[in-house]
């Protein structure tokens, strides 16, 4: 049975971190700070994941740091899930994004150095051609993964084809379970761009703003699936859901224990019971990621690649 945590990540230091104008069409969260220079969102950012990486080393979660380059360039490369996955076969798989800067971010030279920490690649998936015909799936911000069980949760957009997602699955073989997530943006109900804004899946709990599916058969199903597979779910609300509650990551410590990773903006959401909740089979890591959230649009969850490739 495959693993659903790991002690390896992958994390992209940014050199030139900024609202991307171009993602911000479909990403709602995103927003630009009055009189923020690019230079001073840089500086912010850069302290901000420092201080991430360091808490994360601190609990004995296993990083490794890999520096944006100057050319191209990249404002997104913070979040590198996106564009690539991690298997426990061996395999790596690439993806196709949405928006033309994004597809600068895939870079040869990272795989290497994992390839340089002991890490086997044995085979490469490589989706990214879908680009030019307009089909997208934005890696595990499209795909929530239940890797122990084989399921893949996605919510359907713009950066989610649904014919790629079927095909993901044959290929690795996950039941997909796919349904429509919505969140209301000045009185207008639109698409949530990635799952992973609204759910979350660990060993033994997931998070879920199962409001957002508003169809009465799309929600049931990912509830009954997340109940079969012995999931203790703890609901988030639309208004935790804006402040990236369902933007967390669970991994492992170099000790086995389970790390439910967020941004400290998302633990302050929380409610004492959900709180309890969690820490019933999870030690609780946050940090604070505010200048990262505001103008990148994304969270924890998003800046944290996981490695799950087998090691020489």
């Amino acid at each position: 049975m495959p693993a659903q945590n790991t002690n390896n990540l992958l994390m992209i230091r940014p050199v030139a971190f900024a609202l991307n104008a171009e993602t911000a069409t479909d990403n709602h969260y995103q927003q630009q700070v009055e009189g923020l220079s690019e230079a001073s969102a840089q500086q912010q950012a850069v302290k901000e994941f420092d201080a991430f990486v360091e808490k994360l080393r601190d609990a004995r979660v296993h990083v490794t740091v890999i520096n944006d380059t100057v050319e191209p360039h990249t404002p997104d490369s913070i979040f590198p899930n996106n564009w690539v996955s991690f298997h426990e076969t061996g395999m790596v798989v690439l993806y196709p994004m949405c928006a033309e800067s994004r597809r600068l971010e895939r870079r040869d030279d990272i795989l290497e150095t994992l390839k340089s920490e002991g890490f086997k690649i044995k085979e490469t998936l490589d989706y990214s051609g879908s680009e030019d015909d307009g089909f997208f799936l934005e890696g595990t911000g499209s795909l929530v993964l239940d890797r122990e069980n084989l399921i893949a949760y996605a919510c359907l957009s713009q950066r989610t084809s649904d014919l790629l997602l079927r095909d993901w699955g044959k290929q690795l073989g996950y039941e997909v379970i796919s349904f429509r997530s919505f969140q209301s943006v000045d009185g207008k109900l639109l698409p949530i761009y990635h799952t992973n804004v609204m759910m979350s899946v660990g060993q033994e709990i997931a998070i879920l703003c199962a409001e957002s599916i508003m169809d009465d058969t799309e929600r049931n199903a990912v509830i009954a699936a997340l109940q079969r597979t012995g999931k203790e779910i703890v609901y988030i609300t639309s208004e935790q859901k804006s402040r990236f509650a369902g933007n967390m990551l669970q991994v492992i410590n170099d000790q086995g224990e389970r790390i439910l990773v967020m941004s400290t903006q998302a633990f302050e959401s929380l409610t004492p019971d959900q709180i309890a909740t969690i820490e019933k089979t999870n030690h609780i890591l946050h940090s604070s990621l505010k200048t990262i959230e505001t103008l990148g649009g994304g969270s924890a969850r998003c800046m944290m690649a996981e490695v799950f490739l087998p090691k020489e």
